[in-house]
């Protein structure tokens, strides 16, 4: 196919995790090709196995299953998977998906491995940095937010882990974090810091 070169070199790339039909066509529109040549040349490659299927309409050229958030924006990585990145575990977790977008939450798959996606309200969508990982700058929840998050999402802290969070907390932060929340969440944390 005339265009294959151009296309890898736009969308394989850690600047591009992940990438849809129309952005293809968008790039491609001064070109003048056809709808259905890109459609063709997405299912080649598809087929091919060069580029991978994160979610429906949405593609990576990438192995590595940190791109798959990239696929629910906004989001960001939390929970477990966000104090493996923070480096407050060492046992490998699945990467938490955490988005806004209006998706079914639950256990989907990339490339073999597992990936949990969870919806949350926008008012409660804040308390993230962006962090390098595994060569990708990607949103991971700060460890105040990641707290709080597993109480609103209802699970429970690892006894071992729990003294290590606690010590490295910054208080002030979380005060301020739990504004945004009612009183039963509010209590909820307030318990577990004593």
């Amino acid at each position: 196919m005339k265009y294959t070169k151009e296309f890898e070199s736009l969308f394989n790339n850690k600047g591009f995790p992940v990438f849809t039909l129309e952005d293809v066509m968008l790039a491609f529109k001064s070109k003048g090709i056809s709808y259905n040549y890109l459609r063709l040349m997405l299912h080649k490659y598809l087929k091919s196995g060069k580029i991978k299927r994160i979610s429906r309409g949405i593609y990576t050229f990438h192995d590595d299953a940190i791109v798959v958030g990239f696929a629910f924006r906004p989001f960001y990585y939390g929970l477990e998977s966000a104090l493996n990145i923070l480096g407050f575990s060492i046992q490998g977790a699945n990467n938490i998906v955490i988005t806004t977008r209006n998706v079914r939450p639950g256990i989907r798959v990339f490339e073999g491995r597992n990936y949990k996606l969870m919806r949350i309200k926008r008012e409660y969508f804040f308390g993230y940095k962006l962090m390098q990982y595994n060569g990708f700058w990607v949103p991971v929840s700060d460890l105040e937010k990641t707290l709080i998050d597993m109480i609103y999402f209802k699970i429970g802290i690892r006894n071992e882990l729990k003294p290590i969070i606690l010590k490295a907390l910054d208080r002030k932060k979380l005060k301020s974090y739990l504004e945004h929340y009612d009183k039963r969440i509010n209590a909820k944390i307030y318990a577990e810091l004593k």
